[in-house]
């Protein structure tokens, strides 16, 4: 319908204040933070009788959440994402009321007004559809196993294979992976395939993957959808409650991981995550940038040395630890061995070892229930789902 100004109205709904925030804050994350062309910066508003879909798309990952509103009108408008995030964040406790007409957008919420230019929404890209499922997972589970592991991936762009996680589908187990030449993370967890015997690999971006694992929790499951394409013409898709995000497969060879894996061990400590760690915080506080922790395990304890020249800092303490071997003394980065005690998750962790030069192995140790004597029993023999890989720092002299 026209106006006294001569605009047409394009779209026009109303919408809970906070309902309409938390989709586009959501969706603004997926947003490229220098985008090579001008559109990708918007988020598109797309309204269809009482449904708002807000998306986001930048050619490799692409974000939509959908909620409910009041329309008055349907249609579609692009507006400058990072803004409206900004503006949506600051709304006062109201409705909020959203008009486009001709090349603005009207947004009222309260006593507060504002107008936005918009983007030539005939120029934006069309999102890329979501692939068939694969199976579905619980979401708590999907987020927990990617933050385990995203943790353990490469940041240099320039070796993507390193950049990615791994992701197995075996069945009804999943395995996912990470590395950075200098850890290795691996997790395994039980999902639900939509076809039985399934079987795929493919690399997904480490950022991209964990950012969406920690948003999409506000449903009791994710749905994981695989393109059938060839790797890096892939596509992963997530889906949970009224969001779903989309992202390419990146195109390069993994790692074999498995083949670095140690098979076997010759001594191994029993450590208390929170007293250790918090231990190993203290004495790394004087440790010089890629100097190493010095760890001495001897039967009943682990004494953490860093520092030690004349001209830096000094720091020691002991911690109580259960050890089986040979006494053994073996560096870590602290930041690398810190990043892994958070990551098991449990009360306690067993640490294995091969030799001071070779990867030590961090896994988390399953605590018995109250009234089932045989269950930690069973957690052994079944193998830790959680595995934290990490290579020694040669100590000096």
């Amino acid at each position: 319908m026209d106006d006294e100004q001569g605009w047409v109205t394009v779209m026009e709904f109303r919408v809970a204040r906070e309902v309409l925030s938390d989709a586009v804050a959501w969706t603004a994350r997926s947003l490229p933070p220098r985008p090579s062309v001008p559109v990708l910066a918007g988020i598109l508003l797309e309204v269809d009788g009482s449904q708002l879909s807000v998306s986001g798309f930048d050619y490799e990952v692409s974000a939509r959440a959908e909620v409910d509103v009041q329309a008055t009108e349907s249609g579609r408008t692009l507006v400058p994402g990072r803004l409206l995030a900004e503006i949506t964040r600051a709304l006062p406790p109201h409705p909020v009321d959203i008009r486009a007409e001709g090349p603005r957008l009207a947004i009222t919420c309260g006593n507060a007004r504002f107008s936005l230019p918009t983007l030539p929404v005939e120029d934006y890209p069309s999102l890329p559809s979501m692939p068939s499922s694969a199976g579905v997972v619980e979401s708590d589970v999907f987020a927990e196993a990617v933050g385990q592991v995203a943790v353990a991936a490469g940041r240099d762009d320039t070796l993507p294979m390193l950049t990615g996680v791994r992701l197995e589908i075996d069945d009804d187990r999943v395995t996912l992976a990470a590395t950075d030449r200098y850890r290795l993370a691996v997790r395994e967890f039980a999902w639900r395939p939509e076809t039985p015997g399934l079987s795929a690999a493919v690399l997904v971006p480490a950022r991209t993957l964990a950012d969406a694992a920690k948003t999409l929790t506000s449903g009791p499951e994710i749905v994981v959808s695989l393109s059938s394409s060839g790797t890096g013409e892939g596509i992963l898709g997530l889906s949970g409650k009224d969001r779903q995000t989309t992202t390419r497969l990146l195109d390069a060879e993994f790692v074999k991981y498995r083949a670095i894996m140690p098979t076997e061990s010759h001594a191994f400590a029993t450590l208390p995550v929170g007293l250790f760690t918090d231990a190993a915080k203290r004495v790394a506080l004087v440790a010089e940038r890629g100097t190493p922790l010095r760890c001495e395990f001897t039967p009943g304890q682990v004494t953490l040395r860093a520092g030690g020249t004349d001209d830096e800092g000094q720091a020691e303490e002991r911690c109580d630890v259960e050890f089986d071997g040979e006494p053994l003394t073996i560096g870590f980065n602290p930041s690398f061995l810190l990043d892994g005690l958070a990551a098991v998750h449990t009360p306690r962790a067993r640490m294995d070892f091969t030799s001071p030069l070779k990867p030590a192995v961090l896994s988390g140790v399953a605590e018995p229930a109250a009234d089932d004597d045989g269950a930690a029993a069973r957690a052994v023999q079944k193998g830790p789902d959680y595995r934290y890989l990490i290579m020694p720092v040669r100590l000096p002299g």
